[in-house]
């Protein structure tokens, strides 16, 4: 397994994990959790980022850049322009190219709007960005986010914070099913068992990050996410068994006593 990495944009990650950096209590918790988790990305939501105030955290003074890969993304972005002009920003400020599109379409449900977030995906493809794009659950977008140069899909299992966990498999299986591209959960997942089934379903990983900051006991959870994305990993990997609707035997049918 120590050879089976996740590959994005042609970089290698070890871990299949990739965290989020808010909603914790404070700065501390976050790089603990992060560090337990053994995530080698964690999102940074550059809105949200405190880069001026000198008064206040700085998460770089805590979760080091040189040995994590901080993924940019767009939370709190509800149209194109926003986005573009946000992760352009991530460019000019740390040099990232490798970045997380997000682009919602309300501020209750929080689902993506699809429509701005395929505009805004070709113009960052075409700008030189490694977008990996948040999206919906429908095989059909997720084709076409493919076509105009995604470099990883990551469809919401469920409305972001839910902890509902992995609400279509089906359709998950069939972006799968249809594409090259990394396929990445996002969204939505509330227990480590959660992340076991996306594993299992043949995703390349999953991102997580209420499920861990608001657990009663985050490490804890951290630490469980973590295995179960290893032990998901290796059970798609071993190839399930077929499923029937009659028992099978396990014992031997023949020369029996």
């Amino acid at each position: 397994m120590s050879k089976d990495k996740l590959i994005v944009a042609n970089k290698k990650f070890s871990s299949r994990l990739i965290v989020g950096t808010g909603k914790y209590q404070n700065m501390t918790e976050c790089a603990k959790a992060i560090k337990i988790s053994g995530a080698d990305i964690v999102t940074v939501a550059v809105r949200r980022v405190n880069i001026s105030d000198k008064n206040k955290p700085l998460l770089m003074d805590y979760v080091d850049p040189k040995k994590i890969t901080y993924l940019p993304n767009t939370a709190g972005c509800f149209t194109s322009k926003d986005a573009l002009r946000t992760l352009r920003l991530a460019r000019e400020i740390g040099g990232w190219r490798l970045v997380k599109l997000e682009v919602l379409g309300d501020k209750k449900n929080l689902f993506p709007d699809m429509i701005e977030t395929l505009k805004s995906t070709e113009v960052l493809s075409k700008e030189g960005f490694k977008v990996m794009v948040y999206c919906n659950d429908d095989p059909l977008m997720a084709k076409r986010l493919e076509n105009a140069g995604a470099s990883a899909i990551m469809p919401l299992a469920a409305p972001i914070g839910s902890g509902l966990g992995i609400l279509n498999e089906t359709n998950i299986k069939i972006i799968r099913n249809q594409t090259k591209l990394p396929l990445i959960i996002d969204a939505g997942l509330g227990q480590a068992s959660d992340a076991t089934v996306a594993m299992e379903l043949g995703c390349d990983g999953v991102l997580v990050n209420t499920a861990i900051a608001k657990a009663k006991k985050p490490f804890m959870m951290a630490e469980a996410f973590k295995n179960a994305v290893i032990s998901g990993r290796q059970s798609f990997l071993s190839g399930r068994i077929d499923k029937t609707l009659m028992g099978k035997p396990s014992s031997p049918t023949k020369g029996i006593i």
